[in-house]
């Protein structure tokens, strides 16, 4: 089999898996929560203290926690139960209204008097000097067990919830409903079934779900909760390898933010890099993975595709702003041939963002630029050079409207959205831009690259002049014909 030929039946397969997800049908139990955002502009700093005014636009609250892996079920069309929890305030009445709204979603959730629902109300700058940012976050909850009478409701109907469906899933978000034994008795019921059981565990106290199919763990928790070191792929494997024979779980599945993450069970160790190219907002991301890896185990995916497909998921939803969700089109959309280059294409405060977090993680960042047009051998030999003198290369391309201003009314020959998109088919370039403003001096100041690849030496000098800021330097690539003569 061709190269093109396997890469072809591996995207069919995948198509294949996500289309079966709808048929899956899921019991969740676990902490509703409500998730508010408050999105308005900033434009000045405050007089009374050093913080950012947010001129309120809008107002948006979803479902969130446990009930945001059932928004998720329900956005890939799964059937779904949910049992939880939710205090007889505001929060709780309108976090009801949400889930009842859902369609495929049977819901029980149970009122305790005086009790708080949890709510989260973040606020989102989308101002001139910052686009899309959380600047704070305020927390209203009650993290107490819940009431023993209301515990014993929870399991009559969790009992009843386990033999209509095919998983279980567990939040845990140490709010309440999932405190003391409740975990041990609805995975002895899930057991006594022939159910599977994936837990999402917040916290470091994962004996509680002794037994279970599948346990979720961030690393940071898996560090706590086994004294190991968890940055690099030899030493999670090992940690996760450790909490899983020691708890009894058929597999550890860590999520390790920017490292994608590593499933550890019985056939061994597989690691799945992440699938994002740019990270918006992160919040529900692992409510979205923790749904998709459900719905694949009671669609009958194996436990390595249904991750796979969480993995991607996780990749897709990590690029909104906000609680979303990821549907069955944006799964197929994300492992369609193009997709993993054309999410290379950013936006040059997007790309800022980026190049800032490797800065912090020590990569060498470089940057070129040029029109591309069309991309010829000689633009891929420069690249390549650029590629080899960095660990993360930006490549910025003319907009169709600077290119006409340099060249003349015929050009371009292929659209911006064309050149960036063979650009970001390269492996050797990370990210795209399209310089729309024709401002080179002005991207280089806001990427702050370590060092800018030129083609030519006659703008050299100003480049010298800006990288001198932050000891940046500029390399000179050699050329080759069909592009010196462009």
């Amino acid at each position: 089999m061709s190269p093109e030929t396997a890469a072809e039946a591996a995207i069919a397969e995948l198509s294949a898996a996500v289309r079966r997800l709808a048929n899956s049908q899921v019991l969740v139990i676990g902490d509703a929560m409500l998730d508010r955002y408050v999105y308005g502009a900033v434009d000045r700093i405050s007089p009374e203290a050093p913080v950012p005014v947010l001129k309120v636009e809008n107002e948006l609250a979803v479902p969130g926690g446990a009930a945001n892996v059932v928004r998720n079920l329900a956005a890939l069309r799964a059937a779904v139960a949910f049992v939880s929890i939710v205090g007889d305030d505001e929060a709780g009445g309108d976090l009801t209204g949400l889930i009842g709204s859902q369609s495929g979603v049977e819901p029980w959730l149970l009122v305790q008097g005086r009790r708080v629902t949890t709510l989260k109300t973040r606020f989102i700058a989308q101002g001139r000097a910052v686009q899309g940012h959380q600047i704070m976050r305020a927390d209203r909850e009650d993290g107490r067990p819940i009431h023993p009478k209301l515990v014993d409701r929870m399991m009559k109907i969790a009992r009843d919830a386990i033999g209509a469906t095919s998983v279980v899933i567990l939040s845990d978000y140490r709010k309440g409903v999932l405190a003391g034994d409740v975990p041990s008795q609805i995975i002895a019921a899930a057991q006594a079934a022939g159910r599977r059981v994936v837990a999402d565990v917040h916290a470091a106290d994962y004996h509680r779900y002794a037994g279970a199919n599948v346990v979720m763990a961030a690393a940071r928790d898996l560090a706590a909760a086994t004294g190991m070191p968890t940055d690099g792929d030899a030493v999670v494997s090992a940690a996760a390898a450790v909490l899983r024979d020691r708890h009894g779980f058929g597999a550890v599945l860590v999520t390790r933010g920017e490292d994608g993450m590593t499933l550890v069970d019985s056939d061994g160790t597989q690691h799945f890099p992440a699938e994002s190219a740019e990270v918006f907002d992160i919040a529900g991301t692992g409510d979205t993975a923790l749904a998709t890896l459900g719905a694949g185990l009671a669609a009958g995916l194996s436990l390595r595709m249904a991750t796979r497909l969480a993995n991607i998921a996780a990749g897709v939803v990590v690029g909104k702003i906000g609680t979303s969700v990821v549907r069955e089109s944006d799964l197929l959309a994300a492992i369609s041939p193009h997709a993993g280059a054309l999410r290379k294409i950013v936006s040059r405060e997007v790309a800022a963002r980026l190049a800032e977090r490797w800065r912090r993680s020590a990569w060498r960042i470089g940057y070129t630029d040029g029109a591309f047009d069309p991309l010829k051998p000689g633009h891929v030999h420069l690249i390549e050079q650029a590629h080899g003198a960095c660990d993360r290369l930006i490549v910025a391309v003319q907009g169709d409207a600077a290119v006409r201003r340099a060249k003349g009314d015929s050009r371009p020959h292929q659209t911006e959205a064309v050149r960036a998109a063979r650009l970001a088919s390269l492996p050797s370039v990370d990210l795209v831009i399209v310089d729309t403003n024709d401002a080179a001096d002005e991207m280089i100041r806001m990427l702050r690259p370590h060092v800018v690849v030129m083609g030519s030496a006659d703008a050299r000098d100003a480049a010298v002049a800006i990288l001198q800021e932050w000891n940046g330097a500029v390399m000179l690539a050699e050329m080759l014909p069909d592009v010196a003569a462009d």
